[in-house]
């Protein structure tokens, strides 16, 4: 890791955030990159909780709650604001989770992102509704459980792709991230804060409560994920170029599945399913990077 990123802290130790949580190192990493010059909105979600309760805040930076499907559309008008009093300095991050960002804050964020408005829109990605109880979201991966997905119900259907729906928008830039990677993630989030328009980045942030994982496994589990190519870490310009940032260790999906409760009930045959789901979106990646 690059000591540099040690420097400058802009989340204080008194958030509370459970321990582990993936998305709290997620919001350290992104300010670190952006500095004190950002304005942060932020949609309902496990951070609403994190930040603190009000009149406090764990962000050494303006933040503006807004409602689970306004993130998006929110830091458009504060961006708007910003241009009109002429500060063209200040960067502004839309914050929501996969809820607010996959399911229930869609519409605005499609509207945002064909519009090209000039924001970073970063979506901390835990797989569920974990704030209000550990819910399937539409970027619950196929096979999870989650308490509405029980063990016996566990969830059929396999994740949304949501950088190739931002991708279909053609905005500038668009990338996933892991906190695993602390210093790809924060390059990506300082290339997005140069360019001019609508920026998308799809950070990986695993949940140890929703999950069902101890804590002290949060870095192993997310390093995992990207070197089974459940998560693989890329970035899309302009709706057409792929690159991918970090290499794969082509590891079986299986240890990345063996170290979380909400996948103990899979046999090898649902294993194996998710396997080759996997292969084959690993495949197309691959050829996507190539042209």
């Amino acid at each position: 890791m690059n000591t540099s990123i040690l420097q400058e802290e802009y989340v204080s130790s008194g958030h509370v955030a459970c321990p582990g949580c993936g998305g709290a190192l997620a919001m350290r990493y992104a300010l670190k990159s952006l500095g004190p010059r950002t304005i942060i909105v932020m949609a309902a979600s496990c951070w609403s909780i994190i930040d603190g309760p009000f009149p406090y805040t764990s962000v050494a930076a303006p933040l503006l709650h807004t409602i689970f499907e306004a993130a998006a559309s929110t830091a458009a008008g504060v961006k708007a604001a910003l241009d009109i009093q002429g500060d063209k300095d200040t960067t502004v991050m839309a914050w929501a989770g996969d809820g607010g960002t996959f399911d229930i804050g869609l519409q605005a964020l499609s509207g945002a992102a064909e519009r090209n408005d000039d924001i970073i829109y970063v979506c901390y990605d835990n797989e569920a509704y974990m704030n209000t109880g550990i819910q399937r979201s539409s970027a619950t991966p196929l096979g999870a459980w989650t308490t509405t997905t029980p063990a016996a119900h566990f969830k059929d259907r396999p994740k949304k792709k949501m950088l190739e729906i931002m991708a279909a928008h053609h905005i500038p830039y668009a990338a996933t991230a892991s906190i695993a990677f602390p210093d790809d993630l924060m390059q990506k989030i300082k290339k997005a804060a140069g360019i001019h328009g609508m920026k998308f980045i799809h950070i990986f942030a695993p949940c140890p409560t929703g999950w069902r994982f101890p804590s002290s496994l949060s870095i192993k589990i997310a390093r995992l994920a990207v070197h089974t190519n459940v998560f693989p870490l890329y970035e899309i310009e302009n709706g057409m170029r792929y690159t991918l940032t970090v290499g794969s260790f082509n590891l079986p999906v299986e240890k990345y599945l063996r170290l979380q409760g909400r996948f103990a009930h899979l046999d090898e045959e649902w294993i194996q399913i998710i396997q080759r789901n996997v292969d084959r979106q690993w495949e197309t990646l691959l050829k996507k990077a190539m042209e």
